[in-house]
């Protein structure tokens, strides 16, 4: 069963200060999953886990892990400028970006950052814009299917990441013709994979590819970055992943392939966004209305705008009636929002203890792509953002926004400025 790790005294007392809905994320559970991450791969001098700031972009949350020694996976100029701002410079910043608009290579040469190129026509892109750096990194894409313990996760054939191996070879060959001397290999292949496999598997591929770079190009591959795609579990009955385990299945895959190779020196790099944070946020919203024809609804005061993710995936997050925890699920509703779109639902068919106008929900693990994906449809305003910190106060780390807000890019009349 999961268990919010806000109580419903705590949220009553909140939101007398903050109004539902709201963001709200657990600092103590993020610090202590940062360092078991850590822990997982400490066999490895040089490992670095870049977060993935595509997941929440907030500078208390990148602070938080960058002095827990995390360092931050960038995808967009914006997201460079964040990273920036909080202190991560140089070799705390991997810039992994893909049909890269003018003027990001630069700023991420700029700072400094490890530059990942997604296409083999990036190298004259940015020779073009920049030049190229001293340590370069290229994405690498086998294609096919991608299966792990005899099932299938995904089919990196239809992805438009990376570069084939043969232009993975050609790629480092022009990249070293034009100065670079240091190298890296990235590869993304599945996404929120719930297995202890994913990883150790993908690391066999790439430490394969290190080794067959090196032979056939002579470069010095300085890390390999197995990405994301360790997952959580998002449904109560299911087991999540034991990263300790993971991690010792990436070592056995180095010392067995690396080091016979001569290559115990290569830092391990990961960009892990929803392991990192999901569990560890909370969209806490209020009941406001019901409705009781065909099927029975629960109205929430928050809506896609704040979790996108069941309307656009069909995804699963728990919901907990705070205060009747215990009691039984025995009533079904469908839990929605207040857009014009019939998806606007966080759950349906969801057993649930009876739910009374006024009651608080918290529905789970938002803490990575939830307040992320909003947006401003409908004209609706995206919410606050609240830390809980270790202490147990309360830090507001995004005020809601304003319909100032929404009209702040208009030029029309002196009403939408007020």
């Amino acid at each position: 069963m999961k268990r919010p790790f806000v109580t419903l005294e705590q949220l009553k007392e909140i939101t007398k200060t903050y109004p539902t809905p709201f963001h709200i994320y657990d600092e103590k559970g993020i610090r202590e999953n940062a360092r078991l991450l850590k822990q997982a791969f400490s066999w490895n001098p040089g490992f670095k886990e870049y977060f993935a700031v595509k997941a929440e972009p907030n500078p208390y949350i990148m602070q938080i892990l960058k002095e827990e020694g995390c360092g931050a996976d960038c995808s967009s100029m914006t997201e460079l400028m964040l990273s920036e701002a909080v202190g991560l410079v140089g070799s705390d910043i991997m810039f992994s970006s893909n049909d890269t608009p003018a003027g990001e290579f630069t700023k991420a040469k700029e700072l400094g950052a490890y530059i990942n190129l997604d296409d083999y026509t990036m190298i004259d892109f940015i020779e073009q814009e920049c030049g190229v750096p001293e340590t370069i990194c290229c994405r690498y894409n086998p294609g096919g299917v991608y299966t792990v313990s005899n099932g299938i996760m995904d089919n990196p054939g239809d992805a438009k990441y990376g570069m084939t191996k043969e232009q993975m070879i050609d790629a480092y060959k022009r990249l070293k013709e034009l100065g670079a001397k240091h190298f890296g290999i990235h590869s993304f292949l599945v996404s929120n994979t719930v297995t202890n496999d994913y990883y150790p598997m993908l690391a066999r591929t790439l430490f394969e590819l290190a080794v067959e770079l090196k032979e056939k190009t002579g470069v010095h591959i300085r890390f390999i970055n197995l990405s994301g795609g360790v997952g959580i579990p998002y449904k109560p009955d299911q087991k999540g992943n034991d990263i300790l385990v993971i991690g010792e299945g990436v070592r056995k895959a180095y010392e067995e392939i690396l080091v016979p190779a001569g290559m115990g020196d290569v830092a391990i790099f990961t960009e892990l966004g929803r392991f990192m944070l999901a569990p560890y946020g909370h969209l806490v919203t209020r009941a406001i209305h019901e409705k009781h024809i065909y099927k029975e609804y629960i109205g929430v005061d928050a809506c896609a705008v704040n979790l996108m993710r069941p309307a656009m995936y069909g995804a699963y997050h728990h919901i907990t009636v705070m205060g009747k925890e215990n009691e039984p699920c025995d009533h079904k509703y469908d839990v929605t929002g207040s857009l014009c779109e019939n998806n606007d639902k966080f759950a349906i068919d969801r057993m649930l203890p009876k739910v009374d106008m006024g009651d608080l929900l918290v529905i789970h693990d938002t803490g990575a792509h939830g307040f992320a994906m909003g947006y401003n449809y409908n004209g609706k305003l995206k919410s606050a953002e609240l830390l809980l910190r270790e202490d147990g106060t309360t830090k507001l780390i995004r005020r809601a926004e304003t319909p100032a807000d929404y009209f702040a890019t208009l030029d029309f009349s002196e009403f939408f400025r007020k």
